[in-house]
């Protein structure tokens, strides 16, 4: 059976969704996620067969039948974060964040006995941080953005929002979807090319950082850093799934 499927950006929408912070509900986001990578099906009339060959996990089945969701355990989350193109997420990486590495962010679950969505969304970007960075720098810009773990009202900009944000940004860089940011004006003759691709991503940075208010500029540009960090790392994790995909290829089809 075909894996359902969803973008960084969309797991991000759908978040937003949940939270209350987006017109559009879940089940559309899902919908649009699923008719998106289903174009071919949906011109032929064969989307019925096409949904039914599609693997649901139990947690966007209650999505679908419209439950209302304020929180996941970390079983639900490792089933979401599975779902997110080109993650290795595992529910033991998670437990070892929540209950170790990045414990003062999940020491309390914020949605009764079950973590919040704003928790759920750290967890996916520590996953993504995770490629470039040691958990020691992950935390460390974590106090800067997100201030108190026990008070999110104290944050420069939330967990949800920060996810939205560069894998947003992300997406816009990426028109083509090829999973390549699309960085162009090379030229062989010119010198310091390799600077091109950072003023493009902190460009798109700065336009986000300079619709916050109320910070100051330090905080505008650490706001602003993070975000660079983040699309980098996105970029990163494509290129770690290929590396897996391949040496798995070869592992399976030449080891005897």
């Amino acid at each position: 059976m075909e894996s359902f499927t969803l973008t960084r950006k969309e797991m991000a929408e759908l978040l937003l969704s949940l939270h209350g912070s987006s017109s559009r509900r879940p089940l559309q986001v899902l919908q649009s996620a699923w008719a998106k990578s289903h174009q071919y099906d949906l011109e032929k009339g064969t989307t019925l067969p096409a949904f039914l060959a599609t693997l649901l996990p139990p947690i966007i089945e209650k999505l679908i039948k419209g439950s209302e969701v304020k929180g996941f355990s970390l079983q639900e989350i490792s089933a979401l974060g599975q779902l997110i193109e080109h993650s290795n997420l595992s529910i033991t990486s998670m437990q070892n964040w929540v209950k170790r590495d990045f414990k003062p962010y999940f020491d309390c679950p914020k949605a009764g006995k079950k973590y919040s969505l704003n928790q759920a969304a750290l967890l996916f970007v520590i996953d993504d941080l995770k490629s470039n960075l040691d958990f020691e720098s992950i935390r460390k810009l974590f106090d800067i953005v997100l201030g108190k773990p026990e008070d999110e009202s104290v944050d420069l900009v939330g967990p949800i929002e920060l996810y939205a944000a560069y894998t947003s940004m992300f997406e816009e860089l990426d028109a083509n979807n090829d999973q390549l940011l699309d960085i162009t004006g090379h030229l062989k003759e010119q010198p310091h090319q390799d600077l091109l691709a950072e003023q493009v991503i902190r460009h798109a940075a700065n336009r986000f950082a300079d619709r916050l208010s109320g910070l100051t500029d330090k905080q505008r540009e650490a706001i602003r850093n993070i975000l660079l960090i983040a699309v980098i790392s996105i970029q990163t994790s494509y290129f770690h799934s290929l590396v897996r995909r391949y040496c798995n290829a070869t592992l399976f089809l030449h080891s005897t």
